[in-house]
């Protein structure tokens, strides 16, 4: 296969034979100096296992959006190479955050006391770049920078909510609490938009029934052995 794309935790690649895209799921996790935690731009070390189980967790969640009428880019997955099949989209490099409570960067950013509740949710959007600290970003830049065409901010951040609504419901059954997570979209030649990427733990943050808050590691534990419980 032919490499696209190198990213911290999966690689975008492409069955030149076939011409459909793949992306495989590595072990390394976002972090610093060992210290794992989604809201990083860094990697923070690997665990091995912990791509083949990002996978299963992916899969599962994608499935379940799909099940609520949410449309993805998933098409498949091969447990045994770490591969899922995913539609070849646009993606544009935009990260659309949805938050329930204060907690991390925005905690930073902002100067806020974590645990502070949004009613309604909070939404923002963010550039990805690792150079500029992924800036927040309006609909007018988006355009600006030919990322999106009028309609698909708002668009994206109706899909965002609905993911929100399904993604809470759900780990509200295995009692953690989202605290906030981000997805990123693409849309095909008709401009029908998807989600796109993963839905894992290395995308949200959330809150056990003690208060704590598991970093993406443990969570993933925890989120497949009740998927697979």
């Amino acid at each position: 296969m032919k490499t696209l794309y190198d990213g911290k935790t999966k690689t975008v690649m492409l069955d030149e034979e076939t011409n459909v895209t793949h992306l495989f799921f590595k072990d390394t996790a976002t972090g610093e100096n060992g210290m794992f935690d989604p809201g990083y731009n860094t990697v923070g070390g690997s665990v091995e296992g912990k791509g083949n189980i990002g996978l299963r967790v992916s899969k599962y969640f994608f499935e379940l959006m799909e099940a609520n009428g949410i449309p993805t880019h998933y098409l498949g997955a091969d447990l045994d190479k770490n591969l899922m099949k995913v539609r070849t989209l646009t993606v544009p490099k935009l990260e659309f955050v949805l938050r329930y409570f204060t907690a991390g960067s925005m905690s930073r950013r902002f100067d806020l006391e974590e645990g502070i509740v949004f009613d309604p949710p909070y939404t923002e959007v963010t550039l990805k770049s690792d150079e500029q600290g992924d800036p927040l970003i309006s609909e007018r830049l988006c355009i600006m920078k030919g990322m999106l065409v009028p309609g698909q901010y708002d668009e994206a951040l109706g899909v965002l909510v609905r993911v929100g609504e399904v993604l809470k419901k759900e780990l509200a059954k295995m009692d953690l609490t989202l605290i906030d997570f981000k997805i990123e979209v693409g849309y095909d030649e008709t401009g029908k938009m998807y989600v796109a990427d993963e839905i894992t733990p290395d995308i949200w943050r959330v809150r056990d029934t003690n208060g704590n808050i598991p970093n993406q590691i443990d969570c993933a534990k925890i989120i497949l052995e009740k998927i697979n419980g």
